[in-house]
């Protein structure tokens, strides 16, 4: 049976003002969404673009929020409008050879990168406890499946909030270290390019790591979760008087998540780049090897702060890319899905889930370099994403489909926008790896 929720926040006042008690209610799948961003493969990333070029490429994170910010505006109300996510609504409105090809590309792509985060989230545990890293790489992807197996859907979700603190690490880190203001203000409103092969790949991989396609699968989901588990919503198609509340707190909830994500990516990078790069440190090939090297450099409180981040990050992001591999391949062969679902009631759901988990546990135990595996789960996911963000586009510009929520306007300039910028990336990821 599914478990309802009655505090739902789109019953609250339009009103956003921090006065407001039920402000915090309306943050959501776009908090947890965009929280998950900055997984361990993403502090990776960034560190190595803050270590390798210092504050120069502090623009691409301003430039990333509105379109990442957009495409996943998108994305829930796509969810929220029609009761379906992506692979649901492609189900419906492409060829079933277009979806599975998306679907598999996805599970590939997801499962790669979840054993690129489990093994990072292990070192990180053995930089500060001892222990064999084969043991924490189990543990945490045990603890992972329980929360997403075993607790109720109102629990799950809260738990995922609370993982969001994690992200505060590195905010905490940065106060430690000497910022310079005026090399980061220019990095971030005047861009310097460099036309060298490394700052474009560099480039390419922050955008790959932003504007990922497993976010979009995982937020429109969410919304169709939401809906099942606040016992006054319906989908917008059917119920439009709904609108106005629920595409309010949609945007409220994703703005403020995306933000939160981006400052943090802009943090873990100015922190590399005034610690790091400054003393000579260019080459970061993981995140558990950016807090190492932090130690001697930016002392041990910085050190113990950017570990645990990465622990934290990691617990988040890996329910949310086992979760959204399942949604889609749910969807996409018609089975029973959703975490507000028990597991009998939804055993090839929650069995992907654990498949999927499982499987990135072998990849780090198999000797597979996880950075390889790594650079072609960014492969698939420019592969795909920029597909997917089409038909997305597509799809939600259709009355037929959305009615009276068709997106149109600025928020469909952007997404288009974005979808550029992906195929851009993904071309340069291409020319670039031969």
């Amino acid at each position: 049976m599914i478990q309802r929720v009655d505090n739902d926040p789109e019953d609250c006042s339009p009103s956003v003002e921090s006065k407001d008690p039920h402000f915090l209610r309306v943050l959501g799948p776009g908090l947890i969404t965009g929280a998950s961003d900055d997984d361990p493969s993403g502090i990776a990333t960034y560190s190595q673009a803050g270590a390798q070029f210092g504050y120069m490429l502090a623009w691409t994170i301003l430039l990333s929020y509105p379109l990442v910010a957009a495409v996943q505006m998108i994305s829930a109300r796509l969810g929220r409008t029609t009761g379906h996510g992506i692979a649901g609504v492609l189900r419906l409105h492409y060829p079933n050879w277009f979806l599975q090809v998306i679907v598999m590309l996805l599970l590939v792509a997801n499962i790669a990168n979840i054993g690129a985060d489990l093994g990072a989230m292990a070192d990180a545990t053995h930089l500060l406890l001892p222990g064999p890293r084969g043991f924490y790489i189990l543990f945490f992807a045990g603890l992972c499946v329980y929360m997403q197996v075993f607790l109720r859907y109102e629990q799950y979700v809260a738990a995922l909030k609370w993982l969001t603190l994690a992200l505060f690490a590195y905010f905490a880190a940065v106060v430690t270290t000497h910022v310079d203001w005026t090399e980061l203000a220019s990095g971030l409103f005047l861009p310097t390019i460099r036309w060298e092969k490394d700052y474009f790949t560099t480039i390419v991989a922050i955008f790959g790591t932003t504007i990922s396609p497993y976010l979009f699968f995982w937020q429109s989901a969410e919304e169709v979760e939401d809906i099942g588990a606040h016992p006054r919503r319906r989908e917008l198609i059917d119920v439009p008087a709904q609108g106005n509340a629920a595409l309010h707190r949609i945007r409220i909830d994703t703005l403020i998540g995306m933000a939160l994500a981006n400052l943090v990516a802009l943090a873990i990078i100015v922190m590399a780049a005034a610690t790091l790069k400054a003393n000579g440190i260019t080459d970061i090939q993981t995140s558990a090897q950016a807090a190492e090297a932090l130690r001697p450099i930016a002392g041990q409180f910085s050190f113990i702060v950017f570990a645990l981040g990465i622990v934290g990050t990691g617990l988040l992001a890996v329910p949310v890319l086992a979760g959204s591999a399942a949604y889609a391949i749910g969807e996409a062969r018609g089975w029973p899905v959703g975490f507000s679902r028990r597991p009998m009631q939804a055993k090839a759901f929650y069995g992907t889930v654990a498949l999927a988990t499982a499987i990135g546990v072998l990849i780090d135990f198999s000797g597979i370099n996880p950075i390889r595996a790594l650079f072609w789960s960014a492969v698939i996911n420019g592969v795909i994403a920029v597909p997917v963000m089409a038909a997305m586009m597509l799809v939600t510009r259709r009355s037929d489909i959305m009615g009276p929520f068709a997106v149109t306007g600025g928020l469909q300039a952007i997404g288009w926008t974005a979808m550029g910028v992906m195929a851009i990336a993904a071309a340069a990821m291409f020319i670039m790896s031969f």
